[in-house]
């Protein structure tokens, strides 16, 4: 063999070797998300099956699911209605000048559904739990695995699920899908105000709303609910795991939260995606 041949063989291994391990680092990845997804599952299925047991739902429970719905439903109100009349400001007017201007006024009410309450309204509402509240959810369980209270619940025969991982998940599920209803809310009522000041649309308030009311389908109000409640079951969910899951160093935290902030980013865009393939198409 000559020295040619012997450079193709050579090369032609590195590349072998090459692809190979791509292809594993590959197919570790993608068992360790799937690993992950099953996990996310797990927790989500066996709260929702203990939500349904009302012994399940002690007083301490309860107390810590108000404490949740509090934090993460009635205390961002102020700033959900500053955005939505941004939103209902910017959007809003901007429908229905240019449904006006392009004589397809009956199409404004489908419009605004569509592009505020199907989109941006579960969109922005988890993006905003997501940030706000999933983040203080990892870091206040990570520290309190680190000082020993969970090992505590368990030694007193409490489940750390029931009183730390459930309330936390239905209270985010609750606030968002609340604070998702106020936005919209507010958007279309910020918008439809500023527009009739403006003159850029109609100052009628009952044809404004017929024309919304008629644009809502089945369809949509189901898009809106899954929208609003599963990405938030899932950002919940991993935000405990990633929580209760660090070690017994602080410094975990802060890596255990932007994996976790990294995680629920991702699962809210792939399941509003996914919903709207299964609604739509």
């Amino acid at each position: 063999m000559n020295r040619a041949a012997e450079k193709i063989v050579v090369r032609a291994g590195v590349w072998t070797r090459l692809s190979l391990g791509t292809l594993a680092g590959v197919g570790s990845f993608a068992r360790a998300q799937w690993d992950e997804l099953r996990h996310v599952a797990a927790v989500i299925g066996t709260v929702l099956l203990d939500g349904v047991r009302p012994q399940r739902w002690t007083r301490t429970v309860w107390k810590a699911f108000t404490r949740q719905v509090l934090a993460i439903g009635v205390e961002p109100l102020w700033f959900v209605g500053a955005v939505a009349v941004f939103v209902g400001i910017s959007v809003v007017v901007q429908l229905s000048f240019w449904a006006g201007e392009t004589g397809q006024s009956q199409m404004l009410g489908p419009l605004l559904v569509a592009v505020v309450a199907r989109e941006l309204g579960p969109v922005l509402i988890n993006l905003i739990v997501i940030v706000r509240s999933g983040s203080a959810m990892t870091t206040e369980l990570g520290v309190l695995k680190i000082d020993g209270e969970v090992r505590a619940l368990e030694a007193q025969g409490s489940d750390p699920l029931l009183h730390l991982v459930m309330p936390r998940l239905l209270g985010m599920a609750v606030s968002t899908f609340c604070l998702t209803i106020v936005f919209v809310l507010v958007a279309f009522a910020s918008g439809y105000v500023f527009a009739a000041w403006m003159g850029k649309g109609s100052r009628d308030l009952l044809l404004f709303a017929d024309t919304l009311s008629s644009a809502v389908q089945p369809k949509d109000i189901f898009n809106i609910v899954a929208k609003s409640i599963l990405p938030a079951l899932f950002a919940s969910a991993s935000c405990c795991i990633g929580g209760l899951g660090v070690g017994e160093s602080v410094k975990e935290i802060p890596q255990a939260t932007q994996r976790a902030l990294t995680r629920c980013v991702a699962g809210l865009f792939v399941i509003s995606a996914v919903v709207s393939l299964l609604t739509y198409l």
